[in-house]
């Protein structure tokens, strides 16, 4: 039971923030930011929020510093909208996902090219020896 309550829970801060950040923040250093994921803690009083930002390494860290300067005015808004006697502090965590997805496909796009070099040399090559090198079973004479 107090699982389902901190799964709803942090649904609705989840809503509450990307609601919130989608109207915008007077911060002009944040980008376009993304909740992925809240996690609250078994006793309702700490939530973390897992954001990704599109765009470059500084555009991160600039959302990064908008969202811990505008966490206790997202706080206020949470708690206007989920009528709870303790507001859960929230701590903001970068997911690193679309970093790994880069990486990930960084690492599928050298993988390919290699493949491509070895079909390019496998199509020239030739056999060592003979093409097929393998000895066969004798026949067996017909002596009948």
């Amino acid at each position: 039971m107090a699982g389902e309550r901190q799964g709803r829970l942090a649904d609705r801060i989840r809503v509450i923030l990307a609601e919130r950040l989608d109207k915008g923040l007077r911060d002009p250093r944040l980008g376009f930011v993304t909740i992925t994921e809240v996690r609250v803690t078994g006793d309702l009083q700490h939530a973390s929020v897992f954001y990704t930002v599109l765009g470059t390494d500084e555009e991160r860290a600039d959302s990064a510093a908008a969202l811990t300067a505008a966490t206790g005015m997202l706080r206020k808004e949470v708690g206007k909208h989920l009528g709870v006697r303790l507001v859960p502090t929230l701590e903001f965590i970068s997911d690193a996902l679309p970093e790994n997805a880069d990486h990930i496909s960084a690492l599928l796009r050298e993988a390919r090219e290699r493949d491509e070099a070895v079909a390019g040399l496998a199509a020239n090559a030739q056999y060592a020896g003979e093409e097929d090198p393998y000895q066969k079973p004798r026949e067996a004479d017909d002596e009948d």
